[in-house]
């Protein structure tokens, strides 16, 4: 038997970790990053896909963005945004790394 392999199966199968569940987070999302998501995945359900057209649905629902809290969202902007929730994510691993 492998005890690596085994210990492996057996952490996998544990459930009373639940701060696991967010295992590739440094931290929790804010709520505005939450809202800001949630938009995203409702706009890209519709079938949008590209910035222009991305940043004009959040500025039609005005709203705030995560980082900056601006609601007048353009190309720039949402790729600031999203450049800006990533790089602030990226920080938060490396300073609290797995499990946090």
């Amino acid at each position: 038997m492998d005890a690596f392999k085994d210990r492996l199966s057996e952490r996998a199968r544990d459930t009373s970790r639940p701060d696991l569940a967010h295992q590739c987070q440094g931290r929790p999302l804010t709520e505005t990053e939450m809202a800001f998501a949630e938009a995203l995945m409702d706009i890209y359900a519709t079938g949008i896909h590209d910035y222009p057209a991305v940043a004009a649905a959040l500025a039609e629902r005005a709203l705030p963005a995560p980082m900056s809290g601006r609601t007048d969202w353009t190309e720039a902007l949402l790729a600031e945004e999203l450049t800006a929730i990533n790089a602030d994510l990226d920080a938060a691993y490396e300073a609290n790394g797995y499990g946090a």
